[in-house]
């Protein structure tokens, strides 16, 4: 996947994983009553921060990982007709 977006910093891009349509036992949720998903998939990263000392400290995560995040983290954009959360790295849980 080519994407056009590059963040900077210690930023990544995320798309995010499609909101459930049905509980595990077969009832349809309401969109009203869907819960924003917390799992995505890295879509871009940014080149990493700078310690104190001034050198950089590259990213863990890479483009293609698919990753657990905070329930209100990142800042939604749209880009091309997709939607995708930019948030730092710090704000990734976990790389599942």
């Amino acid at each position: 996947m080519s994407l056009n977006i590059k963040p900077l910093g210690d930023r990544v891009v995320v798309e995010a994983a499609a909101a459930e349509e049905k509980t595990a036992s077969g009832i349809f949720i309401p969109d009203t009553a869907k819960e924003k998903p917390q799992v995505g998939t890295i879509v871009a990263v940014g080149p990493g921060r700078h310690a104190d000392s001034g050198t950089l400290i590259a990213p863990t995560v890479k483009v293609g990982d698919k990753v657990l995040y905070g329930k209100y983290a990142g800042t939604e954009t749209s880009y091309e007709g997709k939607e995708y959360l930019i948030m730092r790295e710090s704000d990734v849980y976990a790389i599942l």
